[in-house]
């Protein structure tokens, strides 16, 4: 329960306040901002489905149809609402190649096939399986494609015609180059010129002029000059829609074609989804919310984002929209990142958007055939090289290269260069397992001596590829001398197990002893999981050994205790000695979050602290008491204590003072990174600012009844004094007053106050709440304005109140004449902040109405940016200054 929830409330009846107007539409009309964004990603739909018709060698209506019907089917039976699908750049590659294996009509079966086949595994719900490829082979396979995609409109760009793999284009480049010449070259160059240059326009001309996007802006552009400087230019043919070609009956071998198909599904396919992924994380920016996985969340609707893409649904309606599309005689399609992140940046809000998108393609196509025909053939293959180059992103690269997968990538995109899709993924797939095979063999044994006892230093995971080194290692040692195994990894496979088993009771045997530990010399003891595995405690920050629940004590840091607290919550069995290894196969108990295991086998490794046990007369709350401060002497102290001894020293001078809810699950040191003398912090029920004319807490109203009369008290001033010794002693730089979500204060609010009797008075609790009506009253009213959350709305009324309980606070907060002198001054800040605990969220008001300079009543989300390196110590906390060190005193470095 929230630490703001009242102690008492009768539902049943309330006492007379304020009605606040109905919460916001969580989703108001938006029918005008889905047809804008239609228009928008149909201006860029319409030459990229021309362009990529051209690059294939299919017949140019075929894009067309494509684009029509990935956007209203798609669009309909789809599960992401915010993707736009059509004709796909990554389908290039393996669409050209079958047509000229097969043909344009046989290909439209293969695309058949393929819509069906995507059709089925929707309905097997695998999609969630397809995104579990490497991110390795997937970028790599688009990269492939893009470099491909890329050489070949570059011959026609350059007035040629293009091969029909990548080797021959590559070498038919030189000869290209040699016999350049004519208009086409120069049409080409103004548009790829127009598409890069066409976002950066600088000054408010350019910002109206980058409201047409940069697709659309080049081929006109380029139509217009080649209409006048060159007008004999190849330029677009569409053929009658009465010779449209359909499909027919496929004809060749039956694997070949199974192939076909195949390929065809899983390129799509997973591009598809993997735009779906990207086009969320776009519209959850969009919307300042977490990037959260895309399945039907699990918890508080209110915590997850609107319109998240059901993944298996989006698979059948690509289907759906493959097979309409093939039995139209239409391109493959699949969604796409280009149109879906114009979609979301053009204000869509639903699958409104795509599916009009669809149907301007279609009136476009049926009316506007002789516009199409002015468009230059050079224009189009610029456009699409240009969105081949894109394709090969060297964020991916760098991504890749910093998990160490860069040979799975750079073996994709060589597969799908010299031999077709997907056989460059399976390449990529067999190289993506030789390399895992690899890391787990390479694990680093050494043997040293220390103070007479052998160690021997195990670094990586130990399996059966492992044990012969092992073994050998381990058989280095004297027979009879005492040993002490380190091991740091995270897993042990069953053959390793055993080999440690044996050796150890041989060692024993021979009078020797044997004590395992982790990196940090903690004893551990080894325990079979039932899969015939072991679970070692990880390396804390290796990217190959991840702690386990299993190893709390792994991951617990000495300034973070709250993330584990729950390590210290378990009885204790005192141990024999630092060094005993324990074997049993009956029960155990331990330190870890499991104090016994099964009769049959031990399930879990554990970490075995010596000490005593913890006295279970003691209730559960001291226990957590003496524990946490236990773990605060022994970790947090010894790094802390010198920085501690000079603010005693010294004295405190924090830069702000903090003003918020005494809510349990707000850490003000954890969301802000602050450390000790950062913050000067007030805490109290609702984070309420009690303005300098409010009447004592024990003082009823004048239109009280007698009996509520209370001895006249100034509790009030407990807030007022904070707030003028941190103005006036301290000299605070700012202000801050937070509010969270779910506070139970504005929760009682908004229900009311219990009804009491004539003969009970008034609660502590509700004559503090009191402080708190004003922010229900500005709700309510009209003359002010929403308090708003920049990217979306309120989720409901509490978090209405929550908000514009922190503006109304600010406004209580002024009055105060310490403050006021010093606003006046201009010395002194203030500023609002809202912190979402379930999204672990911050959320700053706007300086306007922070200051007291405007009405902008909106929160806008903060994102995260790297803070700016610096060498002094600047003020850290919710005004987004970025925290560093002071590089005299290392123990007060804070992170951001």
């Amino acid at each position: 329960m929230s630490a703001c929830t009242p102690t008492r409330h009768d539902r049943a009846s309330r006492r007379t306040r304020p009605s606040p107007r109905r919460p916001p539409r969580l989703r108001p009309r938006i029918a005008g901002a889905d047809v804008s964004a239609s228009i928008t990603v149909f201006l860029i739909a319409v030459p990229m489905a021309l362009g990529l018709s051209l690059a294939v060698g299919a017949p140019l209506e075929a894009g067309l149809v494509a684009a029509a019907v990935g956007g209203i089917v798609a669009g309909l039976f789809g599960g992401a609402p915010l993707q736009v699908s059509g004709p796909s750049a990554g389908l290039t590659v393996v669409t050209a190649e079958l047509i000229q294996i097969y043909g344009w009509r046989t290909t439209c079966a293969i695309t058949i096939g393929a819509g069906l086949l995507q059709i089925l595994l929707g309905t097997l719900r695998v999609a969630r399986n397809a995104l579990a490829v490497s991110p390795a082979i997937v970028h790599g396979t688009l990269a492939g494609i893009g470099v491909a995609i890329a050489l070949a409109q570059l011959h026609i760009m350059l007035g040629g015609s293009p091969q029909s793999s990548f080797v021959a284009n590559a070498l038919a480049l030189p000869g290209q180059l040699a016999v350049i010449g004519g208009a086409a070259p120069l049409i080409g160059a103004l548009t790829v010129a127009v598409v890069l240059l066409w976002p950066r326009l600088p000054g408010r001309a350019g910002r109206t002029a980058r409201r047409v996007p940069a697709a659309l802006a080049s081929v006109v552009i380029a139509t217009a000059v080649a209409a006048v400087a060159a007008p004999g230019l190849a330029r677009v043919d569409l053929p009658s829609w009465r010779s449209h070609a359909f499909p027919e009956l496929p004809h060749g071998p039956v694997l070949a074609l199974a192939t076909a198909v195949f390929t065809v599904m899983l390129v799509a396919g997973l591009e598809s989804l993997l735009a779906a992924v990207a086009v969320d994380r776009l519209a959850a920016d969009r919307a300042g919310e977490p990037v959260k996985p895309p399945s039907p969340a699990i918890g508080s609707a209110t915590a997850v984002p609107p319109q998240r893409s059901d993944l298996d649904r989006e698979l059948r309606g690509q289907g759906v929209a493959n097979t309409l599309s093939g039995l139209l005689g239409g391109l493959p399609v699949a969604g796409g990142v280009v149109r879906g992140s114009a979609n979301v940046r053009a204000g869509a809000t639903g699958r409104a958007s795509s599916v009009l998108h669809g149907i301007w393609v279609l009136l476009a196509a049926a009316l506007l055939v002789t516009v199409f025909e002015w468009i230059p053939l050079a224009a189009l293959a610029a456009l699409v090289m240009v969105v081949g180059v894109q394709m090969v992103s060297f964020a991916h690269i760098r991504n890749v290269h910093r998990h160490r997968e860069f040979p799975v990538y750079a073996a994709t995109v060589a597969g799908v260069i010299g031999f077709g899709a997907l056989t460059g993924v399976a390449l990529g797939v067999a190289v993506a397992v030789v390399v895992s095979l690899r890391r787990l063999g390479r694990t680093k044994i050494t043997v040293s001596e220390q103070d007479g006892r052998h160690v021997v230093i195990v670094r990586g995971q130990l399996t059966f590829l492992s044990v012969p080194r092992l073994t050998r290692a381990l058989g280095q040692l004297p027979p009879g001398a005492d040993a002490t195994v380190e091991l740091d990894g995270s897993f042990m496979d069953h053959a390793a197990y055993e080999a440690i088993q044996t050796w150890r009771g041989a060692r024993i045997a021979q009078g020797g002893s044997v004590a395992f530990t982790g990196r940090s010399g903690d004893s551990i003891v080894l325990a079979g999981r039932s899969d015939g595995g072991v679970d070692l405690p990880g390396r804390p920050g290796d990217a190959t050994s991840a702690p386990t629940a299993a190893a709390p004590h792994s991951c617990c840091r000495p300034w973070t205790p709250w993330r584990n607290h729950h390590c210290h919550d378990r009885p204790t069995e005192p141990t024999h000695g630092t060094h005993t290894t324990s074997t049993s196969t009956s029960t155990s108990t331990s330190t870890s979050t499991s104090t016994s295991t099964s009769t049959s086998s031990l399930t879990e490794a554990v970490i075995a602290t010596p000490g005593s046990a913890p006295d279970t007369t003691r209730p559960e709350g001291t226990h957590r008491l003496r524990s946490g401060l236990s773990s605060f002497q022994r970790n947090t102290a010894p790094l802390v204590r010198d920085e501690l001894a000079r603010l005693a020293s010294e004295g405190q001078s924090p830069s702000q003072l903090f003003i918020t809810c005494a809510d349990s699950r707000l850490v003000t040191s954890m969301i802000t990174a602050s450390g000790p003398g950062d913050l000067f912090t007030v805490r109290n029920v609702g984070n309420l600012v009690p303005p300098p004319d409010a009447l004592p807490t024990g003082t009823p109203p004048t239109d009280a009844p007698a009996t509520h009369t209370a001895p006249a008290t100034s509790g009030d001033d407990s807030v007022a004094a904070a707030i003028e010794y941190a103005v006036e002693v301290l000299r605070v730089e700012s202000i801050t007053v937070c509010g969270h979500s779910g506070c139970g204060a504005m929760q009682a609010l908004l229900r009311g106050e219990p009804e009491t009797g004539p003969d009970t008075p008034r609660t502590p609790l509700w004559r503090w709440l009191r402080h708190g009506l004003p922010s229900l009253e500005r709700m309510a009213s009209r003359r002010h304005s929403w308090a708003r959350i920049s990217g979306r709305l309120p989720a409901d009324e509490v978090e209405q109140l929550c908000l514009t309980n922190v503006v109304q606070q600010l406004e209580h907060l002024r009055a105060h004449e310490a403050v006021a002198r010093r606003l006046a001054g201009g010395t002194l800040q203030l500023h609002g902040m809202y912190f979402h605990v379930g999204e672990a969220q911050a959320y700053l008001l706007t300086e306007g109405a922070g200051s007291g300079t405007g009405h902008d009543e909106v929160f806008d989300r903060v994102g995260t940016e790297e803070p700016e390196p610096a060498t002094t110590r600047p003020a850290t906390g919710p005004t987004g200054q970025p925290a560093t060190c002071d590089t005299a005193r290392p123990a007060t470095c804070t992170t951001a």
